[in-house]
């Protein structure tokens, strides 16, 4: 994980991006994520996030949690919110990604919420994070072609992260 400030000679500004970088082997699974809190949760009238990245190709997911330590553990209560994020090599891309659409997840997989309980409460939410894995959000494979084999290094920018109202979407 870095952060880095960058100036580009197209444009002549500085920014200061999230750097999301390493290298995977896929012997015997494969997969990297980073996390950070959000002191207080997000703002109680948050309906999405709209990131702004550059990628590498592969198919990044975007996720959110209550912070419990245990988020990927057998002792996890809560479940984790995911969203798939597909990136172009060197592309500059903007997701939206609407807090009603994100797939709750226990122990790596989807899990399937018919009540409240199951709904994502935007001030809940005290960490976010990024992965790079070998199963998509909806526990599907992620393709070698947006994922990778073997030992394969990988790429991910961001540029911005915003939270949006239901005003600020339409």
């Amino acid at each position: 994980l870095h952060h880095h400030s960058s100036s580009s000679s197209d444009d002549n500004t500085n920014e200061l991006e999230l750097h999301f970088t390493g290298q995977i082997n896929t012997q015997g699974g494969g997969f990297c994520s980073i996390r950070s809190p959000i002191e207080g949760g997000l703002p109680p009238n948050t309906a999405a996030i709209r990131i702004c990245y550059v990628g590498d190709g592969k198919t990044y997911k975007v996720l959110f949690s209550d912070g419990n330590k245990s988020t990927f553990g057998p002792s996890r209560r809560s479940p984790s919110w995911q969203s798939d994020l597909p990136t172009k090599r060197g592309v500059e891309g903007t997701a939206i990604i609407r807090l009603g659409n994100l797939i709750p997840s226990l122990q790596g997989g989807p899990i399937k919420t018919d009540t409240d309980d199951a709904k994502l409460d935007p001030v809940g939410v005290k960490d976010m994070g990024f992965m790079l894995s070998l199963k998509l959000s909806s526990g599907e494979s992620n393709p070698v072609e947006t994922y990778g084999s073997g030992i394969f290094p990988f790429s991910l920018r961001i540029r911005s992260i915003e939270t949006l109202t239901v005003d600020e979407l339409d």
